[in-house]
This record gives C-alpha cells, structure tokens and sequence, in this order.
C-alpha cells in the first residue's frame, strides 16, 4: 500500500466550513420563509411545527445576514486560491467531460463494468462542483438583489426584478439541499478512504493488482 496526497489543507479548510455555514443559511432562511411562504406548497405548516421553525423570524434574519458575510468570505477565498494554485484545471469541465458523463453516470449506476479513465474528479464530480460553485454565486447575488434591491437596483434588474431574485435565491436553497443529499450519497457509497481525502488530505491506495 501507498499514500497518495489528494486534497490541500486549505480546501480541505474551507470545505469543511461550509458545513455549518450552508446549514445554517438553509436553516435561516427556512425561519425567514415561514412568515411569507411566496411559494406555497413546498413547506406546510406541520413541516414548521415539527422541527420548530415558527414564529423565528427575527432570529432567522440575524442569522442569516451574518452568517451570510461569513459564507461570502469563505467563498472569495476558495475562488482565489481556486484560481492561484491551478485547482480550477482539475474540477472545471472541458470537452472531454461532456463525452465521459454518460459513461460514468452508467458506472456508478452499476450498468457499465468500466468506469471511463479519470484524473482526480470524474466526469459527473466535475460537473457537480462547477455546478455548487455556481449555485453559490447565484445565491449570494439573488441575496444581495433581495436585500437591497434599491441601492442594488441594477443587479436586482438582472433577475428580472424582486420577484425574479426571491425566485432564483429559493431555486437555489432547494438545489443546494438536493446536492448535500447527492454528496452525502456518494461519500458513504466511496467509503472511508474518499472521506479521509478531504479530512487528512490523502487516500491509501492498494499496490496489489
């Protein structure tokens, strides 16, 4: 057997502060969506009363407003270093990606015996992370749009209006739940040596045809 180094400390460091930061943006913003559910039929009351989301608006708002700037912060220093050490090469999709999706999604559904050839991230890792990355920058603008949408009128504009950015940033919320849930899947279906990758930073590979 042999170590290999997959993962660097400092994405390692801010993967793993996502965690609480997401959830607890869901969270809040679950507080702040019961006292005007815009879209109804996604979150009924007994859904409230169950897990004792009612009547938190105002926590929900100071929650959500700080633990925002944090999220934000986070996220500028995973795109900076992203882009500083080269990182970008191995999780941003390229021709080849497209070509390889359908045979890796047929591998892990257990349908095709050879998963094609990949470097660090296949084909559908690949373009499940491009697609949080851009979920979360949708988000953060959807929020900004929402928040201010007269100071931030030009951005709010972008959406389409207030509507359209309130639209946008509950798209989000639900396709990020749908992701941890996916993420969380494929983790425990890796098994342990894929989640030691991203807390000690390496994997330990078998010599042995």
């Amino acid at each position: 057997m042999k170590v290999v180094e997959k993962h660097p400390l400092w994405l390692r460091i801010v993967h793993w502060l996502n965690v609480p930061f997401l959830s607890l943006m869901i969270w809040s913003g679950l507080l702040i969506y019961w006292a005007y559910s815009a879209y109804p039929g996604f979150f009924p009351t007994w859904f409230y009363l169950a897990f004792h989301l009612d009547h938190h608006l105002a926590d929900g708002l100071a929650v959500h407003f700080t633990v925002g700037w944090l999220f934000v912060l986070n996220g500028a220093i995973y795109l900076f270093s992203l882009f500083r050490s080269g990182h970008w090469r191995e999780i941003f999709p390229n021709k080849k990606t497209f070509q390889e999706l359908v045979p890796t999604i047929l591998h892990d559904l257990g349908l095709k015996a050879e998963a094609p050839p990949t470097g660090k991230f296949n084909a559908a890792q690949k373009l499940a992370y491009t697609g949080a990355i851009t979920l979360a920058v949708l988000g953060v603008l959807s929020g900004f749009a929402i928040y201010k949408p007269v100071q931030l009128s030009w951005l709010t504009a972008c959406f389409g209006g207030y509507k359209g950015a309130r639209l946008v940033h509950f798209i989000v919320m639900i396709s990020f739940c749908l992701f941890i849930l996916l993420h969380v899947l494929q983790v425990i279906r890796a098994g342990w040596n894929n989640f030691r990758a991203m807390v000690a930073g390496f994997e330990v590979e078998n010599d042995a045809p």
